[in-house]
């Protein structure tokens, strides 16, 4: 046993001492987060909302999270990543504050766009954050290291926000994401305020750029083109799933907050020792990406094979699986096919993969369990994550090929 844990802290050594601090902002303001596994419930059981509606409110959280990383990339190359991240977090608890206050169908459609615009506007720049401090060779790990701190603040988030919520009320999860959105922006400016030199170094690497922009880069938008088709189907965990849970599986919004607790606590105890793992066996970046995708499928697919809601628990770990595997190295892969200048604006499109799906994935998901059912709905998504992962496999042979002819 203590072998064991010792194996298992030694995946962390070597990481700067920036990049701890970056993960425990990040921890402070993921933890908050208790709203936004709610928010499709929240807005079905106390405004009264549609499916259809809760569908159009979160296209427009997908609309404001494509417009602020887009916004995001360009002010990180052109100002830097951490006065991005300072503004983003601010605003963003702000904005969280704010919302509360919103009855309207679309008051709530433009409140949503407005909040994850200035939120997800720091995305881009935390990618760029990590990649900076990171040592050299470890940039998959630092990468790892601030996902789990995303997934431990999301493990706790949801937890407490089922209990506050099956004991007190919605509200307050909206005046909790606020404050703690404020105290991580805090602790950056405390924290992680960069030296004068590294501003001035950042500075001149910025200034020159190499290579060609992400959108005439067509490798990189075939994956992205892949990242986009993969979070269309994985953003059901935020909206379409806590529903299917309360509606077909009968449960309360704190035993869907342990459940998504499970999600979290997995990724914290196991993703670090298996990336580690992985990056020792020397794993294609691409091929990993094609895993993640492929147990995602499974996940679905397994919904569909009983009613017993034990079945529930098996398809969160094969989602979980699918994440631990997938993220960190389509990470990864995305910085390494940046060349150096443009690492923003490739982040930026990177992260955007995400807000189209935002965009696109909850209403499509909202609407189609609407109309034919929640079997249908997972094994549409099934199939069509399978066909993802064959083209994520034909993306690695590109790659190859491209790199045999760089040589």
């Amino acid at each position: 046993m203590k072998k064991i844990y010792t194996n298992y802290l030694a995946n962390f050594r070597g990481l700067s001492r920036e990049i701890w601090l970056l993960s425990l902002v990040t921890f402070i303001n993921r933890a908050g987060a208790m709203v936004i596994p709610f928010l499709s419930l929240y807005l079905i059981n106390v405004e009264g909302f549609t499916l259809p509606q809760v569908g159009w409110i979160m296209s427009c959280f997908g609309l404001g999270s494509l417009v602020g990383t887009f916004i995001g990339g360009k002010l990180t190359d052109s100002i830097g990543f951490y006065k991005v991240i300072l503004a983003s977090l601010f605003l963003g608890g702000v904005g969280f504050i704010l919302l509360q206050f919103i009855d309207s169908f679309y008051g709530f459609c433009i409140g949503i766009f407005v909040l994850t615009m200035m939120a997800d506007a720091g995305r881009p720049a935390i990618f760029v954050a990590a990649d900076t401090y990171s040592r050299p060779g470890n940039t998959t790990r630092s990468i790892t290291l601030i996902r789990l701190a995303i997934n431990l603040g999301f493990s706790i988030g949801p937890l407490i926000g089922g209990l506050i919520i099956a004991h007190i009320n919605y509200t307050s999860l909206f005046w909790i994401d606020g404050l703690t959105c404020m105290l991580a922006s805090l602790s950056v400016f405390i924290l992680l305020k960069p030296k004068k030199q590294r501003e001035t170094t950042t500075e001149k690497i910025v200034a020159v750029k190499e290579g060609v922009p992400p959108y005439v880069n067509k490798l990189f938008i075939l994956f992205f083109i892949i990242m986009v088709a993969n979070s269309l189907a994985f953003v059901q965990y935020f909206s379409v799933m806590p529903v299917y849970y309360e509606k077909a599986h009968f449960l309360s919004e704190d035993i869907i907050g342990w459940l998504l607790f499970i999600n979290g606590a997995t990724i914290v105890i196991f993703e670090m020792p298996l990336i580690a793992w992985l990056d020792r066996k020397k794993i294609s970046k691409t091929m990993a990406t094609f895993w993640g995708i492929f147990f995602l499928g499974l996940s679905f697919l397994v919904l569909n094979f009983t009613s017993w809601s034990g079945v529930l628990v098996i398809g969160m770990l094969l989602m979980t699986l699918g994440e631990m595997i997938g993220f960190p190295f389509s990470n990864a892969l995305a910085l390494e096919m940046a060349p150096k200048g443009r690492k923003g604006s490739y982040m930026a499109l990177y992260s955007m993969s995400f807000s189209f799906a935002h965009l696109i994935g909850h209403n499509g998901g909202m609407n189609m369990v609407s109309s034919y059912g929640y079997f249908n709905t997972w094994i549409v998504y099934a199939i069509f994550l399978l066909l993802i992962a064959a083209l994520t496999i034909w993306l690695y042979f590109l790659l190859k090929k491209s790199e045999t002819k760089n040589i």
